[in-house]
């Protein structure tokens, strides 16, 4: 678990991204901590995306400053970034449909022996190891083709394992996924969190972000809107901040009397006996 009274793993102080006359990013400023889960959210063209390819390496801010480890960083491709510790997963995952789980997990990073040849038996190795941290559901053997949606983005985390990192960036790591996929991946994400990991993910559903999160930051318009601790806030704030309207009684009132509102608390305690669920069965999978 992570402690505000440590300095921050990442520091971003007055990012701004400028794309022609449209400010994508306006003065952002945040900070992460080491073991922290900090949930992105807001509407389209709110900046989510584009603040994290700042992080990631996949954009060059206009402005601003960024430090890492405590230490001040330019990040200009996703090579540095992988680097100092960052790694990213982001929508649409590409996989070799041809090669099996251990092959794509090492594709265009595969190890090699003593000789300078391919050595599958150490790739196949790492890989059930890193692996094991996830879901023993999964064979490094096995073709990736065979794979569910919800697996092959498990194996897409856990090809982000393979240089251990300190920084996990997920660009909405559960869309398209059934109850039970979503239940799996947040679980993986509990884990990372687990492990020291810092996370910043961005997300649409908010029943996933309350049941991962520490934290969530509300963009607006390339701004900063807020920022709650997640156990501190309320799914009737969040959706304020993201639309744009106070925070006043009657309008927090409004949002409970929708329907959509009364979907999203079946939704998430749906999300949650379904990770109760999976964390059980996967502990006695590993048995004691």
């Amino acid at each position: 678990m992570f402690r505000r009274d440590d300095a921050p793993l990442l520091k971003l102080r007055d990012i701004s991204v400028r794309f022609g006359f449209v400010d994508a990013l306006k003065e952002v400023s945040l900070d992460v901590f080491s073991g922290e889960v900090v949930a992105i959210v807001g509407d389209n063209g709110a900046g989510k995306s584009t603040l994290v390819k700042v992080i990631g390496g996949l954009q060059t801010p206009s402005g601003g400053d960024i430090e890492y480890g405590g230490q001040p960083a330019s990040i200009h491709s996703v090579h540095e970034a992988n680097a100092i510790g960052i790694v990213s997963v982001f929508q649409g995952q590409e996989f070799c449909n041809n090669l099996d789980v251990s092959s794509n997990l090492f594709l265009g990073h595969e190890l090699k022996d003593s000789h300078g040849m391919r050595d599958d038996e150490s790739m196949n190795s790492k890989a059930r190891q890193i692996l094991q941290e996830f879901s023993s559901a999964i064979r490094v053997g096995q073709p990736i083709s065979t794979l569910s949606v919800g697996q092959r983005q498990t194996v897409a985390l856990a090809r982000t394992l393979l240089n251990d990192p300190k920084l996990i960036l997920l660009d909405e790591p559960t869309a398209s996924l059934s109850v039970m996929q979503t239940a799996e991946v947040l679980n993986y994400i509990k884990r990372l969190r687990t492990q020291g990991r810092s996370v910043i993910l961005i997300g649409h559903d908010l029943p996933d972000v309350f049941a991962v999160s520490d934290r969530i930051i509300v963009l607006r318009h390339g701004r900063i809107n807020g920022i709650h601790e997640t156990l501190e806030t309320s799914y009737e704030q969040i959706i304020a901040e993201i639309a744009g309207v106070n925070g006043s009684s009657a309008n927090l009132d409004s949002i409970t009397s929708m329907n959509q509102y009364d979907n999203l608390m079946s939704r998430r305690t749906l999300i949650d006996r379904t990770m109760q669920f999976q964390a059980a069965s996967t502990d006695e999978s590993y048995g004691p």
